[in-house]
């Protein structure tokens, strides 16, 4: 992208305003990087700690598996996930706050005894898998802020900043070069007036 400029002292003027706004800008930004580039790297590994501890619960109940076919799932349903949203670095994201569950009522005489472990079962296999789609989501946010994040700076740094920067170095060029003609231009000019003038006297 290269900057589109006047060899002008108004153009010149209007570059310095826009690499100045870039450079005080631009140590904000890296900072909003890297408070990003952490808080992406503490949601993954929150994730990959829930999606863990996911599946080790599910290890841990299979010795319920073959009972599972007798449970009524109809038994236990989540009917509300109550969530709030916080900004981390800048961005809005989910936090978990509460599960809402809705259980029917059955009776503790003709259901299995062990439907209330099941009910409590799943009930913490749910939490789990819904905090883990959470921070899916919130892991999602950041990181896409992250990645824009990254442009911007990347294009302040590479592109923007030097292409102002060699910008004001040609329209600085260009001005000198100018004033020093038209200088120049003067002598010559104030030289030729000289001359005529001594000659016009000499006659």
């Amino acid at each position: 992208m290269s900057t589109k400029f006047q060899y002008n002292k108004t153009s010149l003027q209007a570059i310095q305003k826009q690499l100045k706004a870039r450079v005080t800008a631009l140590p904000t930004i890296k900072s909003k990087e890297s408070a990003l580039r952490l808080e992406v790297k503490k949601t993954k590994n929150e994730l990959n700690d829930l999606l863990s501890a996911f599946e080790n619960q599910i290890k841990q109940y299979e010795y319920f598996a073959k009972l599972w076919n007798e449970f009524d799932e109809t038994l236990i349903f989540v009917k509300d996930v109550e969530f709030d949203t916080k900004k981390h670095a800048g961005v809005m994201v989910p936090v978990f706050k509460n599960i809402v569950f809705e259980e029917k009522p059955y009776s503790y005489f003709n259901s299995p005894i062990w439907f209330f472990d099941g009910i409590k079962i799943l009930k913490e296999l749910a939490q789990i898998g819904i905090i883990a789609e959470i921070a899916k989501i919130k892991l999602e946010r950041i990181e896409y802020a992250r990645r824009k994040t990254t442009q911007k700076v990347n294009l302040f740094e590479k592109v923007q900043i030097p292409g102002f920067q060699s910008a004001i170095l040609k329209i600085k060029r260009y001005l000198e070069d100018e004033e020093s003609l038209s200088k120049s231009s003067q002598k010559i000019m104030r030289a030729s007036i000289e001359r005529k003038e001594k000659q016009e006297e000499s006659v």
